[in-house]
């Protein structure tokens, strides 16, 4: 008999794609997708979805009538609907509601949790490059860092308690590709991209092609001699400067001292424009770089993409009309007013304007 195998968060592109890839597999018997609502597209008919919310019991219903012995748990994310609040339910009580029923369940083999490398935060003295075993400067204070960094303390747990279960932990540095939906991806889609005066900060990114086959590899059995159990970092190789991205974009970019980007942040999330969170902020200010080597060494898998080319194929799938007309004149209105007539911040003084990049 074939493996079974539960993958959450299919509401979203990567869940849906990745229960795609997996249940064509070879020796892939069963995938039941599940999360609170449907994808918005079709899950291919080998896929059965089945609408669980993890805050709740069900899930381990589901892992015992499917006799599920593989989990791969997408469902730890940056955004959602219902709030901030609602989200991190979803984070961490749902991630506890679902390594409970794993516990319970005894033929569970295998568990991949998906989490991020915001784990390591943005910090002006933070080490150049990131390894899986180096710790923050300081613990995230809040947001989806905080949630991923709970949700990995947790997993560690129930590796202590079910030490026959194979876990894997992939800490994704910021997935982009020509359907990006995450935070980042929304940032980039401004049409000014607001930065922080004097920071040009370097970024990493992992291509959702490169994502998916990582977490095929997590989800299959290893290769002969080499294993897919720890933490391992997930990021392309090289870097790109946030200002290199705006260029490939197209974009022009607002430099502002912090507390007026602060104002902007606000400004876009109201608009729901993009969730510029204060972590993303950090992130804009600080850069975060990580180390893969232990990915290629332990892991046996080198990204296809290295960063440049990831964010590259991104690129190319935007347009230079990514709003409605009416929406880009509502914003620019709102900046204008935001920043005074002249350009200047009117509490800094400075003032804004920058060529567009070439």
């Amino acid at each position: 008999m074939g493996k079974v195998v539960l993958v959450t968060g299919v509401a979203r592109h990567l869940g849906a794609r990745f229960a795609a890839e997996i249940a064509a597999r070879p020796g892939i018997d069963r995938v039941i997708g599940v999360d609170v609502q449907p994808p918005p597209g079709e899950l291919p008919a080998d896929v059965a979805f089945t609408r669980v919310d993890l805050r709740r019991p069900a899930v381990a219903r589901v892992i015992a009538e499917h006799e599920v012995d593989t989990v791969v748990h997408l469902n730890v994310s940056a955004t959602g609907s219902g709030g901030r609040s609602a989200v991190k339910e979803t984070n961490v009580i749902g991630t506890m509601q679902l390594l409970g029923a794993c516990q319970k369940a005894p033929g569970l083999r295998r568990l991949v949790v998906k989490s991020t490398t915001a784990v390591y935060g943005s910090a002006p003295r933070d080490p150049a490059v990131f390894a899986e075993r180096m710790q923050p400067k300081a613990l995230p204070p809040g947001g989806f860092a905080k949630d991923a960094a709970e949700v990995e303390g947790y997993v560690r747990g129930f590796s202590r308690r079910r030490p026959d279960v194979a876990v894997t932990v992939l800490r994704f540095a910021n997935i982009v590709g020509p359907a990006g939906d995450t935070p980042l991806s929304a940032y980039f889609a401004l049409p000014l991209l607001p930065t922080v005066l004097g920071r040009d900060p370097r970024l990493q990114f992992v291509h959702e092609d490169d994502a998916v086959e990582v977490l095929r590899l997590a989800a299959e059995e290893p290769a002969a001699g080499t294993t897919n159990t720890g933490t391992f970092n997930v990021a392309g190789d090289g870097v790109l400067l946030l200002s290199q991205c705006a260029r490939r974009l197209g974009r022009p970019t607002v430099p502002l001292l912090l507390p007026a980007l602060n104002l902007v942040a606000g400004l876009v999330r109201q608009t729901r424009l993009a969730d510029m969170s204060p972590e993303q902020i950090q992130l804009l200010s600080h850069g975060r770089v990580v180390d893969t080597s232990r990915l290629r060494e332990t892991f046996g898998f080198t990204p296809r993409y290295t960063t440049l080319q990831a964010f590259a194929d991104f690129a190319a799938a935007q347009s230079a009309g990514l709003l409605p007309p009416e929406r880009l004149t509502a914003v620019t209105d709102r900046l204008a007013g935001l920043l005074g007539p002249d350009g200047h911040h009117p509490t800094t003084g400075h003032h804004t304007e920058e060529p567009m990049p070439r």
